[in-house]
């Protein structure tokens, strides 16, 4: 692979985004297994989106395509590999504390998901670094299979919070042509070129 040197430092970069990804998902008055799942979700659609767009390259002609596919699978083991610690170290502190009976067991289950994703992952990174056609046609077939994973994962997840509403925003309190909230909105926006 002609790119390969420079993998090393992308996929450290996109890792960094993953374990960075957790800023958006801390909410008010959400418990700290609540957070944790919801930060678990953020990253399971983040190796979502990666196993997909991995599947979509992959099935393209062109050997930049399918090197694309190949590093977008490189960097999903190791999302998948920080994943699935991730998840373990909540299910051994389920364990460990006395958490929810029912709650234990869908961490359980998630657990399992993303240990078959992990495995799936690296499968497909594998067979896609050989150079026999066959190999990487496993290959690409493992992609589509870590995508599935992904999905299930992510929506297992999903499913597993709560959902939370976010606090009312007092819009009684806003005028609709209050000027000082339409300038605030234009110094906020970009100009528009003509």
């Amino acid at each position: 692979m002609q790119n390969a040197g420079i993998v090393p430092s992308m996929r450290s970069n996109a890792m960094q985004n993953a374990r960075s990804a957790h800023r958006d998902t801390d909410l008010p008055g959400a418990d700290d297994n609540t957070q944790a799942l919801r930060r678990l979700g953020a990253r399971a659609h983040q190796l979502r989106a990666a196993a997909r767009a991995a599947d979509h390259f992959s099935q393209q002609d062109n050997d930049e395509d399918r090197g694309t596919a190949s590093w977008l699978m490189s960097c999903g083991v190791g999302l998948a590999a920080e994943l699935a610690s991730d998840i373990d170290g909540l299910a051994r502190a389920l364990r460990d504390g006395s958490a929810d009976v029912a709650l234990q067991r869908g961490v359980s289950s998630v657990r399992v998901r993303a240990h078959q994703l992990h495995a799936a992952c690296r499968a497909a990174d594998r067979f896609l670094e050989q150079e026999s056609l066959e190999d990487r046609e496993t290959g690409s077939w493992l992609i589509a299979c870590a995508h599935g994973l992904a999905d299930k994962l992510a929506a297992e997840l999903d499913n597993s919070v709560v959902p939370v509403r976010r606090p009312n925003i007092d819009k009684a309190r806003m005028e609709a042509h209050d000027p000082q909230v339409v300038r605030a909105m234009n110094a906020a926006m970009p100009p528009v070129r003509a």
